[in-house]
């Protein structure tokens, strides 16, 4: 699975920013949580993105990062002097273990209720792969979550005054979800965007468009495409972060403020880098 993202990567990216994000070793690497725009704060590790979204009623965490990293993201939040115990809900992004891997832990420091779409939350409550997505077998097991409920899609969790919509965006794995919601500063409200993944990636021994566990694959992916693309979308998070030029917005961060992480068109050219991922990996299958 390596070989396949870091050569798509390349393929997409180009240059350092493929060579920065697509090993392994770089999802555990770490780095300093930081505030992205309000409440909202970048709480994961190098290399996969965690999130979490602040209030006096509780807080809201977006993905756990993979099996291992749930000290890191747990001292990240200290760091910021917020405590785990206040975490009330965690959101899943997919149900893959580099991006919920964590969440098992973070969930028995906090007690949180674990959230996610139906499919995911099926593969965080077992901690079993989804023999039905592209990249198995190369999927690993993660530590079975408790307190786990399934939202709908278009589910608006809410705590206090945070307020988080569920969008679900499947493709890149069955149970994949993006997440909405607000977060203000000095008095401007920005649409903020968890985007999860929108890449079409598979196993050495698998096919994403000929894959008859799941035939829908193409179809899901170019609507949820198309989904992310329609967002109201001011500030930019995905999954991966280097695939919304999040360290070269951080980079920005110390002359521009909070404001270098606004790009009301991130989500568009998320959506058409995603078009050309998916238009690769069906040249490589040999379909139009």
């Amino acid at each position: 699975m390596k070989n396949t993202i870091r050569l798509a990567l390349a393929l997409l990216l180009g240059g350092a920013s493929a060579s920065a994000g697509a090993g392994a070793d770089d999802w555990y690497a770490p780095q300093d949580p930081f505030a992205i725009y309000g409440n909202t704060y970048y709480v994961g590790t190098h290399g996969i993105s965690a999130v979490l979204i602040t209030s006096s009623a509780g807080h809201i965490l977006i993905d756990g990062g993979p099996s291992g990293a749930s000290a890191q993201i747990a001292a990240h939040i200290r760091q910021l002097g917020f405590k785990v115990e206040d975490i009330h809900y965690i959101l899943n992004g997919h149900e893959h273990f580099d991006h919920a891997g964590g969440i098992a832990a973070l969930q028995k420091m906090s007690g949180a209720v674990v959230l996610g779409s139906p499919a995911s939350v099926e593969v965080l409550r077992t901690g079993q792969p989804d023999k039905r997505d592209a990249q198995y077998p190369n999927l690993k097991p993660m530590d079975p979550a408790a307190n786990t409920r399934a939202v709908h899609d278009g589910e608006t969790v809410k705590l206090g005054p945070l307020a988080i919509t569920a969008h679900f965006t499947p493709g890149h794995t069955l149970g994949a979800t993006s997440w909405t919601w607000q977060s203000s500063e000095d008095g401007k409200a920005m649409h903020m965007v968890y985007a999860d993944s929108l890449t079409a990636v598979t196993a050495d021994s698998r096919s994403f468009s000929r894959n008859p566990l799941y035939p829908n694959a193409r179809m899901d992916l170019e609507r949820s495409i198309a989904t992310v693309e329609g967002l109201e979308c001011d500030v930019l998070v995905s999954a991966h972060p280097e695939f919304a030029d999040l360290w070269e917005r951080a980079a920005r961060q110390a002359q521009l403020g909070h404001a270098a992480f606004v790009d009301h068109g991130a989500c568009r050219q998320y959506a058409a880098n995603a078009r050309t991922w998916l238009a690769k990996t069906l040249a490589a299958e040999a379909l139009p």
